[in-house]
């Protein structure tokens, strides 16, 4: 099973999805290496983006132009999103998605992400700047709606398919309950059946089971998987693998699963440079280390080690029993 977006196939149907501060270059660099159908970016701020504040221009120059890259663009005003779409495309884009589904506050509180699903006609203008500025497919990523009872993706999702949008993910949770209660999949049904495009289901999406469950009830033609994918890169190809019959990852063992952690570490550091990238590090090695269960003590010095080398030496050790890797 696959779709295509222009002259795009993606196949197979498994995506990653964007998250802040998480789905940088190396991340997705290590789980497209294993396979994915398709990874976003993080979400690039079109009125940074513009400003050239430090770090947005370099998120969308460093990756843009991979081949199974969407760069994420999320804005308020139609122009400025309309001009980053052409700066993005021009750095070798291959697909661009529009983010109408982040819930942070302060996203939200710009009237950007999912605020802009209680706007949908600034929405579709929004919509329609960004489709009309570059010659790429254009997506779009939105939540159910705002609340229980603002429940407006289905119109929202058939009104961007008249735009030109090509795909539409859809997080199976209103902006006002984050990430609470469960996703619920049957509710993307009901976008699935208002348009002719590829819809997505994401959101509680962590394996083959809770994958299978979502396409059943959604009846969607793919899905993304987000926080699943913490600290097991492998996992979309996992998930490939027993639902599309693709071939199996060779998940990390023993001494490879240290020498993949330690490859990804050192790839942070050569992106971020030292001080940041130690700092960015932190929460991927704590989730890798999640599957061995280092003792307390010895996981908190890995976490606070401040030189590269000590860092390295004391993650061989925490991670020699990963006896749970491949869970």
């Amino acid at each position: 099973m696959n779709f295509s977006l222009g002259d795009r196939l993606i196949d197979p149907p498994v995506l990653l999805a964007p998250l802040a501060g998480i789905t940088d270059l190396p991340f997705r660099t290590l789980v497209s290496r294993f396979g994915a159908g398709l990874v976003v970016s993080e979400m690039i701020a079109s009125g940074e983006f513009l400003t050239a504040r430090p770090g947005t221009r370099e998120k969308a120059e460093l990756g843009a132009g991979i081949e199974n890259t969407s760069v994420q663009l999320a804005g308020r005003a139609p122009e400025p999103m309309a001009e980053t779409a052409r700066h993005v495309a021009d750095m070798g884009a291959k697909v661009i998605d529009i983010n109408m589904g982040c819930p942070a506050k302060k996203v939200t509180g710009g009237w950007s992400g999912s605020a802009l699903m209680r706007e949908p006609d600034h929405a579709l203008r929004l919509i329609e700047a960004v489709v009309g500025a570059v010659d790429l497919p254009v997506t779009l990523k939105t939540r159910l709606g705002w609340d229980g009872d603002c429940l407006n993706a289905a119109q929202i999702a058939r009104r961007a398919e008249e735009a030109g949008v090509r795909m539409i993910v859809i997080h199976g949770r209103t902006r006002c309950q984050f990430y609470k209660g469960a996703a619920d999949w049957a509710a993307i049904r009901e976008v699935v059946e208002a348009v002719s495009i590829p819809v997505v289901a994401n959101g509680d999406i962590v394996d083959a089971a809770t994958a299978r469950a979502a396409l059943k009830a959604s009846g969607a033609a793919g899905i993304m998987v987000g926080r699943g994918a913490q600290g097991a890169p492998w996992k979309l190809a996992q998930i490939s693998a027993e639902l599309y019959g693709t071939p199996a990852p060779d998940v990390p063992r023993g001494k490879a699963f240290y020498q993949m952690v330690a490859e990804h570490y050192e790839a942070m550091l050569g992106f971020y440079g030292k001080e940041l990238g130690g700092r960015v590090s932190r929460k991927h090695l704590g989730w890798y280390m999640d599957h061995a269960a280092p003792d307390a003590q010895l996981r908190k010095r890995v976490l606070t080690a401040r030189e590269p080398a000590e860092t390295l030496q004391l993650l061989d050790e925490a991670l020699a029993c990963d006896l749970q890797v491949a869970a």
